[in-house]
């Protein structure tokens, strides 16, 4: 698949804003102790997604009844679902200047990932959080995702990368008052 940058403009997926706060204390702080004797770029985004996959349970995973969408609350509550997760690594990869844009799958809801830019292309990565069935990796030797759309069943990958959430998505974890609720208010369509 071909991913198409939404902004031409590279600087566009290092920005800050209202929900990739990088410049947040609690993301900074974080940020600097995962970098803390990481080698390069590459080794710091890897340990920044293994944290994120990790140590932020997704909310339905770990039946936490709130709802989480910015990043520097995610990391201060340890949970979101999809795109609650990828706001909060998205936030420490640029906190390192690592371009990071926000893609999504259609896999009957919108379901959230990142793209990382190394080596002049974009690598997607989910950050989901693993459980049985459910194995996505960082790489950037081919996509090791949570999950593989089933085109049979209408399933796909949506091809834009953006720089900012898709306000469909926004909306939905603004206006939800707890997962439950989310849930019933998932986007379907970008």
């Amino acid at each position: 698949m071909q991913l198409i940058q939404e902004n031409p403009d590279l600087s566009a997926y290092l920005a800050a804003d209202e929900v990739i706060d990088h410049h947040h204390p609690r993301v900074r702080e974080t940020a600097e102790r995962l970098a803390r004797g990481v080698d390069d770029s590459y080794e710091y985004a890897r340990v920044a997604f293994d944290f994120v996959r990790d140590t932020i349970a997704h909310s339905q995973d770990s039946g936490d009844l709130r709802v989480t969408w910015r990043a520097s609350d995610v990391l201060e509550r340890r949970t979101g679902i999809c795109y609650a997760k990828t706001h909060a690594l998205a936030a420490l990869l640029r906190a390192e200047d690592i371009p990071t844009a926000l893609c999504y799958q259609y896999l009957g809801v919108v379901h959230g990932l990142v793209a990382v830019r190394f080596h002049g292309a974009w690598h997607r990565q989910d950050p989901r959080g693993n459980k049985p069935g459910v194995d996505a990796r960082f790489s950037l030797e081919g996509e090791r995702l949570a999950f593989t759309p089933d085109a049979a069943s209408g399933e796909r990958d949506h091809p834009v990368l953006y720089a900012a959430p898709h306000p469909a998505v926004l909306d939905a974890l603004r206006s939800a008052r707890d997962r439950p609720r989310l849930w019933r208010a998932l986007p379907t369509v970008l």
